[in-house]
């Protein structure tokens, strides 16, 4: 029981980390994105093809991060001027295109096989107690992540981003270039994706293209709306009620016998649309709503 709660721990935090770096893009500049699974993806797959070919693990961290990067900004170039519904279709075709490629390039990605036997970082050294290991090092990384974007919130640099969200004629009629600071807050969240990718490949030590589909987007969407977008502290209260509510849900069948795996898995993913329909209707800031600053 002790493992499997560390397990759910560290997956929590896994999941924090996508939901803050979901906050700062929608949360605080207001941009769609419903490809986040993608730099999700491109962060775990260039660690593991990094470092299963024996590159050290601060280089696969520094490509995960720089790479989704790049993609983050590239695709935010090439699509902010679009309107949100058109941006919000961009980014959904670029997470399904970019699965497409790992599933066909398997030259590169290894197909559908996915990729086996990722390195654990620090195995040897923390041979006894290495779970309780690496969810220190995601909470540690949960803890930094959180600390950079709450500075970044109440930074004069937090309040642009928030004018853009708010109104973006208007922060550009006072001067700001809104479209270098989408580009910047897409790209950043991107980065924030690679790391949570970086930590999913090295603790699962397998990856593949079924991991990285739209509904695990849609989960963290979820995560965001139920702790309280714009709120970094909400970004991660949602993971933690959203993976509760979806591991709760397992035990459904001891106390429903009728039902078969597949009647449960159903059920899981209907209760989880009772639970966001419930919220969008009595609690539509999040349990924990955005925390206003003075300008």
């Amino acid at each position: 029981m002790t493992a499997y709660l560390v397990a759910i721990g560290t997956f929590v935090g896994i999941y924090a980390i996508l939901s803050l770096a979901l906050n700062i893009q929608w949360g605080f500049s207001g941009l769609v994105n419903l490809g986040l699974v993608g730099f999700f993806a491109i962060g775990a797959y260039s660690t593991a093809l990094l470092t299963v070919h024996g590159q050290p693990f601060i280089i696969g961290l520094a490509v995960a991060i720089l790479l989704a990067a790049l993609f983050g900004a590239l695709l935010a170039m090439a699509s902010l001027r679009l309107k949100e519904d058109f941006l919000a279709i961009v980014t959904l075709g670029f997470g399904e295109i970019l699965r497409l490629f790992l599933i066909n390039e398997d030259w590169l990605t290894k197909g559908t096989n996915g990729i086996k036997a990722i390195p654990r970082p620090w195995r040897q050294a923390f041979s006894w107690g290495y779970e309780y290991f690496y969810l220190f090092l995601v909470i540690v990384a949960v803890l930094l992540v959180y600390l950079i974007l709450e500075r970044v919130r109440i930074a004069p640099y937090g309040r642009v981003l928030r004018a853009i969200r708010e109104d973006e004629d208007i922060a550009s009629v006072a001067g700001k270039n809104t479209f270098r600071f989408k580009v910047q807050a897409f790209s950043l969240g991107a980065a924030l994706a690679g790391l949570g990718g970086f930590l999913y490949a090295h603790y699962i030590t397998y990856i593949s293209p079924d991991t990285f589909v739209p509904g695990l987007t849609i989960y963290i969407w979820v995560a965001l709306m139920a702790g309280g977008s714009g709120n970094n502290r909400g970004a991660i209260l949602g993971a933690v009620v959203l993976l509760g509510f979806l591991e709760g849900t397992r035990f459904l069948k001891d106390f429903i016998p009728f039902l078969s795996d597949v009647r449960l898995a159903a059920t899981r993913e209907i209760m989880v649309g009772v639970f966001l329909i419930l919220l969008i209707l009595y609690r539509q800031e999040g349990i924990l709503p955005e925390r206003k600053t003075n300008s």
